[in-house]
């Protein structure tokens, strides 16, 4: 899938209008993570260089349509200058006469930070009136936010239809090699998935179900697995309405000689907050009183073996309670090897979401081929829906 990206002339002087996924962490005021600020750097600096008056816009947590203190996007403005050493305004409105009159008379190399959309009930109900007074003191819109690709707002869809509208690099590199992986994968394809609930990947289970070689399923949705296969599984979660579905799964992938690896060993506590005793029990023997919070160490090391034998891996879901150290060595453990197999040339992709913060936090992000900055938008990429911030892009 190839987007149309920024022109290589006629962008000088421009009033460009940038949507940016600047959705951070704050902590006491301050921003706690730079990941998606940097992120969007390459587009930002690339407009630059290229003359274009530069003013971003994004959202912030979930503000619910009204004027929130807590989710202003000051701070953002203030590392974005701090990470660059660029010049950075920040305009306390996202539209309207104090934006205009701001853009019109920033100075040269000035880049402008909005304050948040969603401060604005019109952003998520995509209305056209709210998109067209975003985008009358600009010239050029550019999306850059993969990240909100899969929702059709105001500043991701609707303002295409008032400006000439082109993909940032970031967007543009996202959709080539997610889409290089969804549909054109180097074979064998192993697609690895974690995290708490099956139904998060139903839809990327039933799209790429054809597709992959191998499935490995981690992390608290393996336990409705293995209730599916009769295990008796603890107190560990399970989804006792998606029972059905994972046997069906696991009738279907063995009806087509396709490979679903299960977790063989566990590491079990009491709870998630457990201090201690932690025990790696067998896959069915998980006692009555205790949960699995984490893949044990066979479990790692037989699925190291299947991503070794892989050309393209895709990752979506930590295997454990990563958050928690005691709870974090299979996810480590993927990760490694995910790492170890990108220097022989496998193609390795981190899914977004708590996959990419556990990578990233684990200091394996630059060793893996892409981590995708989208966690939602992501999925519904791989379960091959239609995302409504990427469509006005695609070339035909």
């Amino acid at each position: 899938m190839e987007l149309k990206g920024l022109p290589e002339k006629g962008l000088e002087g421009k009033r460009v209008l940038v949507r940016v996924d600047f959705n951070v962490p704050l902590r006491d005021g301050a921003v706690a993570d730079d990941t998606r600020i940097l992120a969007h750097l390459e587009t930002i600096q690339c407009l630059r260089e290229a003359g274009a008056r530069i003013t971003l816009v994004s959202h912030l947590g979930r503000p619910k349509g009204k004027v929130s203190p807590e989710f202003s996007l000051r701070p953002v403005a203030y590392r974005l200058a701090e990470l660059t050493g660029w010049d950075v305004g920040f305009v306390e409105e996202c539209s309207g006469p104090s934006v205009a009159e701001a853009v019109s008379t920033a100075r040269p190399g000035l880049v402008l930070v909005l304050e948040n959309i969603r401060f604005h009930a019109e952003e998520e109900k995509n209305d056209p009136v709210f998109a067209q007074l975003l985008a009358e003191p600009f010239e050029v819109f550019v999306m850059d936010a993969f990240s909100a690709a899969h929702r059709a707002h105001a500043s991701t869809q609707a303002i295409t239809a008032f400006l000439p509208s082109y993909a940032g690099n970031l967007l543009r590199r996202e959709v080539e090699t997610l889409g290089r992986v969804r549909d054109h994968p180097e074979r064998p394809f192993t697609l690895i998935l974690g995290g708490a609930k099956v139904s998060d990947k139903i839809g990327v289970l039933d799209n790429l179900l054809d597709r992959v070689d191998s499935i490995l399923i981690g992390g608290g949705m393996a336990f409705t697995f293995l209730k599916a296969r009769g295990l008796s599984v603890g107190r560990s979660l399970v989804e006792q309405e998606r029972i059905d579905f994972a046997g069906e799964l696991l009738a279907k992938a063995s009806s087509r000689n396709l490979e679903i690896l299960l977790p063989s060993d566990f590491l079990v506590a009491d709870s998630p907050e457990s201090c201690g005793p932690v025990g790696i029990v067998v896959a069915d023997a998980i006692p009555d009183h205790l949960m699995g919070l984490d893949i044990g160490p066979a479990s790692a090391d037989a699925f190291s073996r299947v991503i070794e034998k892989s050309a393209t891996v895709l990752w979506n879901g930590p295997m454990g309670v990563f958050e928690k150290p005691l709870f974090a060595e299979g996810t480590r453990a993927i990760a490694r090897c995910m790492a170890e197999v990108t220097k022989a040339g496998c193609l390795t992709v981190v899914g977004g979401g708590d996959t990419a913060a556990a990578v990233n936090e684990m200091g394996f992000g630059k060793e893996v081929s892409h981590v995708s900055t989208g966690g939602g938008a992501s999925l519904e990429f791989f379960e091959g829906l239609s995302l409504p911030g990427i469509q006005p892009f695609i070339l035909e």
